[in-house]
């Protein structure tokens, strides 16, 4: 500003220096929620219902769907390890590693542990919002969906019926495809998604120039393998040290015995085997962190 407007507005200095001061709460804070991730909405009882069309792979992907693993639990520092699993992209993993020789130990307690820390299964592909009477905003709109082993098996047996009077359907398709009735229950604090059912085949949409629109918004989802998107063997070591409040020379295989610690802690062994979930287990693992969290 000139000379001139600086002694012409100079009474309203004071006034303006305090309002960008009260106003300036410091640096923006990062935002981690993921705006194109779809979540359905349930009610206070813990049910939901919304209806969705799967869509096909976006141009350079080979499948509509991507897979990952993840860990998510409490150690005893009251520290929580959240973090993709290695295994996804086929390289070892600490948290497998040391949930093998927790299994293998034949110790029942070491097992319970290893159950909690086990991998958790995530599913994510391209929607189409037909049905959210929660969020009506979303509806015609295309996000990314992240789900669980149960849903994808009920793809899996649209795809490969079991029965001689049921033709396959491909679910991901434009024009022979079924939109999915995504019905949600609480049963006994889980979410349970046993209800949830495929329609009968259909068509998208008639418009050639909409499904064209709608293929052109449909995400990349090799963002999800990729392993620059993974932190590093030794990342993943030394946060796991921090939860299990191991020292850094713990990490490098003196770790002191199963009667010394409040827990069992880490070595590096073979893989870990799969380790089956409970029948009704919570599919949605932001769900499960969640109530986790809640018992603090």
């Amino acid at each position: 500003m000139s000379f001139a407007e600086l002694k012409r507005n100079r009474a309203n200095s004071i006034a303006k220096l305090v309002s960008a001061a009260s106003s300036d709460n410091g640096p923006e804070k990062k935002s981690y929620v993921d705006e194109r991730q779809w979540k359905p909405t349930v009610d206070k009882a813990g049910n939901g219902y919304a209806v969705i069309r799967l869509l096909p792979a976006a141009e350079g992907n080979e499948l509509p769907w991507v897979r990952y693993w993840d860990h998510g639990f409490k150690g005893p520092t009251g520290q929580w390890y959240i973090e993709k699993s290695l295994t996804s992209i086929g390289q070892s993993d600490p948290v497998s590693e040391s949930n093998s020789k927790l299994w293998n130990s034949g110790n029942d307690r070491d097992k319970d542990i290893a159950r909690e820390r086990k991998r958790r299964l995530h599913y994510v592909s391209n929607i189409l919002v037909e049905s959210d009477p929660a969020n009506p905003q979303n509806e015609g709109q295309v996000f990314l969906f992240t789900f669980g082993k149960k849903i994808f098996d009920k793809i899996m047996d649209v795809m490969q019926p079991q029965f001689a009077d049921e033709d396959p359907i491909n679910p991901f398709d434009f024009w022979e495809g079924a939109s999915f009735k995504l019905k949600i229950r609480n049963v006994e604090g889980y979410r349970n998604y046993d209800k949830s059912e495929f329609a009968s085949t259909s068509t998208l949409s008639e418009n050639e120039d909409r499904l064209e629109e709608i293929y052109g918004q449909i995400y990349d989802l090799n963002e999800f393998t990729d392993p620059c998107n993974f932190k590093s063997y030794g990342e993943l070591e030394q946060r796991l040290n921090m939860v299990l409040g191991l020292s850094a020379g713990d990490g490098a295989g003196n770790y002191p015995s199963l009667d010394q610690v409040e827990e069992p802690v880490v070595r590096k062994v073979a893989a870990a085997p799969e380790i089956a979930a409970a029948d009704g287990e919570e599919d949605d693992a932001m769900s499960y962190f969640a109530k986790l969290a809640e018992e603090d």
